[in-house]
């Protein structure tokens, strides 16, 4: 009873100040804000570079052609024939470390279309392990199967967006479509994997949606290419687990260099050292965003400091009748404390909605993503609360020592 007393004191003390109260919240709800703004976006990003990284395997290391002007290509291709299979062949038979691969090559598309509809779509050569590689999954029929490679089978697999097109309202799975002077049977599609955005960390990202996969040699055999084209675009190699990507990386680039007689017309993306790059850097925005809510935070709790003394000077008279009529020092000492948690407390509540508003605004403004987490809520909180409490402790003491006659006395 005595503490609920003590609490709609403090309520009243509050609710009479109101102008007061509003200046003293004001830098708790901007400092719980901040922090609650900081940690959403942190997380947010977290979750986004995971996913893109999903996207491209986190195991993987990436091998891509490099693209030249005709005559600087022209240049380079009498030394180096680009990236072949085999390239690939070589990593596979003298690097131990290798769990899977996949290889692709573009083909240049002038008509894609069906009896239905015409696309404008991707058309990729893959090798049947694209699947796995790329972290895709079906939705209908299968994928490309090594039979298919083996035997230039005229066959595909197509996106989601493709399916929608070519073949509206029926079963994609049997129907034929044409690419350039060439018909393929669709054997399966895709299931759809939005990406959040076409790139991460400088490297380029495509979804699948818009896609068209044939096996690699069908590819290479049915469709033309430019004479000083690479034979194959890119290939991937996951690494065994327990094997440093760096390492791997570092390994495989001495193997090419040599394969290419040290031309660099090449290019290599290892996704865990993006990662590793995402991580460090969004580290730095977190530790200065941290930096800036504490400050917010302190300058909060310098204003309940400022504010409670002020309401020591205010109400010593009122201190020197408890005292007066048998209050102890633990009493005033409590009143006070509970006054500066409740009105931490408050701007702690109003500054989580605060920092959820922030959030959704920064995340439309900039177009960043953003995730909330609830042990993100409780630490701002309890920060700020703590703040309070720490702020308040010295105004309290400060009334609790005071002397009762001569607070009586005071004017």
């Amino acid at each position: 009873m005595k503490m609920k007393q003590e609490i709609l004191e403090a309520a009243e003390s509050l609710i009479h100040h109101k102008l007061r109260t509003i200046l003293t919240l004001l830098g708790m709800i901007f400092g719980v804000g901040a922090v609650i703004a900081m940690l959403s976006i942190g997380r947010g990003a977290e979750r986004e570079a995971l996913q893109l990284i999903d996207f491209m395997g986190l195991r993987n290391i990436i091998v891509k052609t490099k693209v030249f002007e005709e005559t600087k290509l022209k240049e380079i291709r009498e030394n180096s024939p680009g990236l072949t299979l085999q390239d690939l062949n070589a990593a596979r038979e003298t690097l131990p470390f290798l769990s899977a691969y996949s290889a692709t090559k573009q083909v240049k598309v002038y008509a894609l279309f069906s009896s239905a509809a015409e696309i404008d779509a991707e058309v990729l050569g893959v090798l049947p392990t694209h699947l796995e590689m790329a972290n895709l999954t079906m939705n209908s029929g299968r994928f490309l199967l090594p039979v298919d490679d083996l035997g230039y089978a005229h066959v595909c697999v197509i996106g989601s967006r493709v399916a929608q097109v070519l073949f509206p309202g029926r079963d994609p799975v049997g129907e034929r479509l044409k690419v350039n002077h060439v018909w393929l049977t669709v054997v399966g599609v895709l299931k759809d994997k939005n990406l959040i955005r076409n790139e991460f960390q400088g490297v380029p990202l495509k979804g699948e949606q818009n896609n068209v996969y044939i096996p690699l040699q069908t590819a290479l055999n049915a469709f033309r290419f430019g004479v000083y084209e690479s034979q194959i675009d890119d290939f991937r190699l996951q690494i065994k687990k327990g094997v440093p990507c760096s390492a791997a990386a570092a390994t495989l680039a001495q193997l090419l260099k040599k394969r290419h007689k040290e031309i660099d017309d090449y290019e290599m993306v290892v996704p865990e050292a993006l990662l590793e790059q995402h991580r460090k850097t969004q580290n730095i925005f977190t530790i200065v965003m941290a930096f800036i809510a504490g400050i917010s935070l302190l300058v909060g709790g310098i204003g309940i400091m400022n504010i409670m003394l002020a309401t020591v000077l205010e109400r010593t008279r009122e201190i020197g009748l408890r005292r007066a009529v048998g209050a102890r020092k633990q009493d005033i000492k409590r009143q006070f404390l509970v006054e500066t948690i409740a009105i931490s407390s408050l701007g702690g509540m109003m500054g989580i909605l605060f920092g959820f508003v922030l959030s959704i605004t920064i995340a439309a403004i900039s177009g960043w993503a953003v995730g909330w987490t609830i042990g993100a809520v409780l630490l701002s909180f309890c920060v700020c609360a703590f703040i309070g409490l720490v702020s308040g402790l010295y105004p309290a003491m400060q009334a609790s020592r005071l002397d009762p006659i001569e607070a009586l006395r005071h004017d």
